[in-house]
């Protein structure tokens, strides 16, 4: 039988080279998305899309509403995207997100008798979230190990950061290495309905300059307006 891992695939360029690694290494891969009142529902699109292409074993898209509480520039319409480099942590952090993201990862795994969790966050060419550092992913393997019935009768749970240390551009060949299509990716925090790039928030500058460093062709498309 094919090994089993849970994948996180936001729809963005990290999370589609994630599953795309996961894939080459052998997983019978189950793609989970969060519908988790974004900006917008292009990205939610993209995840199906890539998990399609790909090949995953199932997609599950969870509605969890983290707009609720607010306090990110990407689930309250009345903080702006900023569309300029600031100090400390950005207002597009999303309190919680990555902790929620894979307790309800860890979730599915355990129900699929899966030990093995995948999620794209990097510590290099990154916007200074702090559930993106190394050390957040050890704290986080170590809990899971010890608050589920799988980790207490010794099916211990790894999460997979196959991203951490890696810079944008090298992200990005490396997918190109997979076949990975990243034209059907979203990665714009304040994409349109058509899924087409600002290309002016934090995140666009990030992969515009990941693909100029990849030498690749950036496939990514833009508002005309």
């Amino acid at each position: 039988m094919n090994k089993k891992a849970v994948v996180l695939l936001s729809g963005g360029l990290d999370s589609a080279t994630v599953l795309a690694i996961a894939r080459s290494q052998g997983y019978e891969c189950y793609a989970l998305s969060m519908a988790y009142g974004q900006r917008h529902a292009a990205e939610l699109s993209a995840a199906a899309n890539i998990a399609s292409s790909l090949g995953a074993a199932d997609h599950k898209v969870m509605s969890i509403g983290l707009d609720s509480i607010g306090g990110s520039a990407l689930t309250d319409t009345s903080i702006e995207v900023p569309e300029q480099l600031a100090d400390g942590i950005p207002v597009t952090y999303v309190p919680a997100r990555n902790t929620v993201f894979l307790s309800l990862a860890l979730g599915w795994a355990e129900v699929l008798d899966a030990q093995e969790i995948f999620i794209g966050v990097n510590a290099v060419d990154y916007s200074g979230y702090p559930d993106c550092r190394p050390e957040f992913i050890r704290a986080f393997e170590q809990l899971a190990n010890l608050a589920t019935k799988a980790g207490v009768e010794g099916k211990a749970f790894i999460i997979h950061t196959p991203l951490i240390d890696l810079t944008k551009g090298e992200i990005i060949q490396q997918g190109i290495k997979l076949g990975l299509d990243y034209s059907l990716t979203v990665s714009c925090y304040q994409a349109n309905e058509q899924g087409e790039a600002c290309g002016s928030c934090d995140s666009c500058r990030l992969r515009a300059r990941g693909f100029e460093e990849a030498g690749i062709a950036d496939p990514t498309r833009y508002c005309k307006s």
